[in-house]
């Protein structure tokens, strides 16, 4: 295998290819789906678990109302999701990510687009939906989170719903932003209502189904990183 310095300035624009390929074929599947919402949580969540169920209950709730439901395609909370949209009958989307040895795409997507990059993933799964919904998770749902939330403060996307659901599991972390980082002056009090929390998948629909009224998919979606 060759590692030279030459070698890989050679690589570097055919890995801008294969970046600019996953973003045209990612695009022109997900800009014919209609309205959607993006749910995010764990992967290692169990169908034993109520976050499951929850998840599930969600996710049918809003595609009875004709909303496409997209997740990262894979086990847990994505599965969980996929499920219950698919099985309501809606368009049920797996965004998977390509790893060596952990997720799998699951079988309840039945549109599913596989990434090999994690930034371009991303991408996706906000670009395209009118909505988020936060189950619990870990790093990852952390990660996804704080990066919508950044997105909507600076005003770099539409001030898009982002709903956490599942309060035992967000409360804390609510309530450390609340006495740590606004006393701190590093964000504004009002920064915390870009949240609702809440476990009634009636009031997500309730939430989702008014945004978009009032504002429109078609406007939402041409702001988006404009």
């Amino acid at each position: 295998m060759d590692n030279t310095p030459q070698s890989h300035a050679q690589e570097e624009p055919w890995r801008i290819f294969r970046i600019l390929a996953e973003f045209v074929d990612s695009f022109d599947d997900l800009s014919k789906i209609g309205p959607a919402v993006t749910v995010f949580g764990s992967a290692r969540t169990k169908p034993s678990q109520a976050e499951y169920r929850l998840a599930t209950r969600v996710a049918s709730a809003l595609a009875k109302r004709d909303f496409a439901v997209i997740t990262g395609g894979g086990p847990g909370i994505m599965e969980a999701a996929n499920r219950g949209a698919a099985k309501a009958g809606g368009r049920s989307i797996g965004l998977n990510i390509q790893l060596p040895n952990e997720q799998k795409g699951n079988p309840y997507a039945n549109l599913q687009i596989n990434f090999r990059y994690f930034f371009a993933r991303k991408v996706c799964l906000v670009k395209y939906s009118s909505a988020f919904v936060f189950l619990p998770g870990g790093f990852g749902t952390l990660d996804e989170l704080f990066e919508v939330m950044t997105l909507v403060q600076t005003r770099k996307v539409e001030g898009f719903p982002l709903i956490l659901m599942g309060r035992r599991h967000w409360s804390g972390l609510l309530q450390w932003v609340r006495k740590t980082l606004v006393p701190a002056k590093v964000i504004d009090p009002d920064d915390l209502n870009l949240v609702t929390l809440t476990d009634d998948p009636a009031e997500v629909v309730e939430i989702v189904e008014r945004y978009v009224r009032e504002r429109g998919t078609r406007a939402m979606r041409e702001q988006a990183f404009s």
